[in-house]
């Protein structure tokens, strides 16, 4: 990867629904070599997929929550089972594996606590893997940024 695709990146992590065009005249290639490296980024996994930020307040009342767990033991067959259980629930928008005094960090987006409890019997009270956990409720989003630095 050269400093050419690191602009587009850095370009396409500020607004990827820019048009061929417009990427190449911003980072200063011929729009079909700009497309070729875009579409070689995506092929070798560089680019993950596109999305559209949704505005978390515009749907409404919502809670923000950071979770801490703690497993019952080092154990992969607990682990994998327990990533299991985030995986398939839709309110974890983010999940860490993490060192130091807890084992996950889960980032959680509820309506409200009935939600969150709901939540909490389907992933981390369901099994025997989970010792404790530690929920941490947001009271105002002061940063969220999406972009990776890239040293552009």
């Amino acid at each position: 990867m050269d400093r050419l695709d690191l602009r587009i990146l850095d370009q396409l992590q500020n607004d990827a629904s820019l048009t061929n065009q417009d990427l190449a005249a911003r980072v200063g290639l011929s729009p079909s070599a700009c497309l070729k490296r875009v579409r070689r980024l995506k092929e070798c996994g560089v680019i993950q997929r596109e999305v559209a930020l949704v505005a978390p307040d515009a749907l409404g009342a919502s809670l923000h929550m950071v979770v801490e767990v703690t497993m019952v033991r080092d154990d992969k067959p607990l682990y994998r089972d327990f990533i299991r259980r985030v995986e398939a629930a839709p309110e974890v928008s983010q999940c860490y594996q993490v060192t130091g005094e807890v084992d996950f960090v889960l980032i959680v987006n509820v309506a409200d606590m009935q939600s969150y409890d709901r939540l909490c019997d389907s992933v981390l009270y369901a099994g025997d893997a989970v010792h404790k956990f530690r929920t941490l409720i947001s009271r105002k989003r002061n940063k969220f940024e999406t972009r990776l630095p890239l040293g552009v």
